[in-house]
């Protein structure tokens, strides 16, 4: 099984740190290495992959491939095709106040890309992360909660530059995408493998003292 999840937002808002900081962060679980097409000024130009693979304890084999879009409204055309077929998304936004506009468009954008997907939005799992938590001139955390309650998607804090909030981003979005799909065709049913065993399987990701009992000894 394959699931697609992709990082969206708008431009620099940090979605190719996020994958930066989960590549580092995983320990050599990883099913290949992040691969990052940029500008010449460091910006994405297509996308970022960071492909993942892993195997439940049924040995149910699970991929999961990230991807980043462009941020710029100019590849518009890229972030459409990216988003297809999406399992799940994650809406990077920038905490930063002057940055509102930039954040209400992309969301926007998304919206519409969707569609244009034959995807729907209420349907699809969604978490929405507020990025740069570190930088001045950002909305306060009551109004990031206040945000949080006039929506149902799992809002999370981060400074991705630094690694803070990014795994539990992640997570909170493999685990919906889980819960979602898994309403959809039934996956314990089917093929025996619950949302406990599989977010404990992630969970594990994250785990160095696994890495190191994996490593083969000198």
């Amino acid at each position: 099984m394959t699931l697609k999840l992709v990082y969206y937002g708008p431009a620099l808002s940090g979605k190719t740190t996020n994958l930066q900081q989960l590549h580092a962060a995983m320990h050599g679980h990883i099913g290949g290495e992040l691969i990052t097409l940029d500008t010449r000024d460091d910006r994405t130009l297509f996308f970022d992959l960071l492909p993942l693979e892993f195997e439940t304890t049924g040995g149910f084999k699970i991929r999961l491939k990230l991807f980043t879009v462009p941020g710029q409204v100019i590849h518009n055309a890229t972030r459409k095709i990216v988003l297809q077929g999406a399992d799940g998304v994650a809406f990077i936004a920038d905490s930063r106040v002057a940055q509102t506009r930039s954040n209400n468009e992309s969301f926007a954008n998304l919206k519409q890309n969707l569609r244009d997907n034959g995807l729907d939005f209420n349907d699809i799992a969604l978490v929405i992360q507020f990025n740069k938590r570190d930088l001045p001139g950002i909305r306060s955390d009551a109004e990031v909660k206040r945000i949080a309650t006039k929506g149902k998607e799992p809002v999370f804090s981060a400074v991705a530059i630094e690694g803070l909030g990014v795994p539990e981003t992640f997570k909170g979005l493999a685990c919906l995408t889980w819960e979602k799909l898994d309403l959809k065709f039934n996956f314990a049913e089917r093929f025996g493998v619950n949302q406990q065993d599989f977010m404990a399987r992630i969970g594990e990701l994250f785990d160095p003292n696994r890495a190191a009992a994996e490593e083969p000894s000198p």
